[in-house]
């Protein structure tokens, strides 16, 4: 089955929603600048009112590693998202995620129109570090790294994922919503799919019906697909 994120969870309520609807993981962003930005007791309050199953993925954004590794301590976060880093030292130590991050996964995100053959993604794929558990495909720029609602190029990218596929994980954000993820799913054929401002009544807060079509049509399309 497709692996279903609900990001820039703010508050229990939405969680617990996310988490009923079916979604297999949360994600809280620590970046002051984003209307989605959750401080670490608001976001230790709601994981502990949380599943154990559940993943808890912390976005950040250019923070250090020391930061980052503190933000885990402190809201039990399960994976960490990286957005901002510089391609050139990316993939710096990476050997030892658990030790710079307090975590043993580790999702990288980068903008999907920048997708090629040669660069990170390539280097990431043909096995340039295993201790990357992700790829996540993004619409996201310098001045917004996430959350954007828009989507990036599909159809120029989906082929070149689809053949990376067997090689690295990838994820699909960036402006998806409940009508257009099935499609998503059909071009690219992802391992997961993750989705933010698509499903929100407001920035930082969910719509329920809108969270709940989302999984159902990812459920829906993997049962058409499998």
């Amino acid at each position: 089955m497709t692996w279903v994120k609900i990001c820039g969870i703010t508050n229990l309520e939405d969680a617990l929603l996310a988490v009923q609807a079916g979604a297999d993981a949360l994600g809280f962003v620590f970046c002051e600048k984003s209307p989605r930005n959750v401080g670490l007791e608001a976001a230790r309050a709601i994981v502990d009112g949380l599943p154990e199953r559940v993943e808890k993925v912390g976005v950040f954004v250019d923070q250090t590693a020391d930061e980052i590794r503190e933000a885990v301590r402190e809201t039990r976060m399960t994976e960490v998202q990286l957005h901002g880093a510089e391609e050139s030292g990316i993939l710096e130590g990476l050997d030892r995620v658990e030790d710079r991050f307090g975590v043993s996964r580790l999702i990288l995100a980068m903008p999907g129109n920048r997708l090629s053959e040669d660069g990170l993604f390539t280097g990431l794929a043909t096995g340039g570090n295993r201790q990357v558990h992700a790829i996540l495909l993004d619409s996201g720029w310098e001045s917004a790294p996430g959350g954007t609602g828009k989507t990036f190029d599909w159809q120029a990218t989906h082929k070149l994922a689809r053949q990376m596929s067997s090689m690295v994980r990838f994820i699909v954000a960036g402006g998806l919503i409940p009508s257009n993820v099935s499609a998503a799913i059909g071009l690219f054929r992802p391992w997961g799919v993750d989705v933010s401002s698509g499903v929100e009544a407001r920035p930082g807060r969910k719509d329920p019906e809108k969270v709940r079509a989302f999984i159902r049509v990812v459920r829906e399309t993997d049962g058409r697909t499998s």
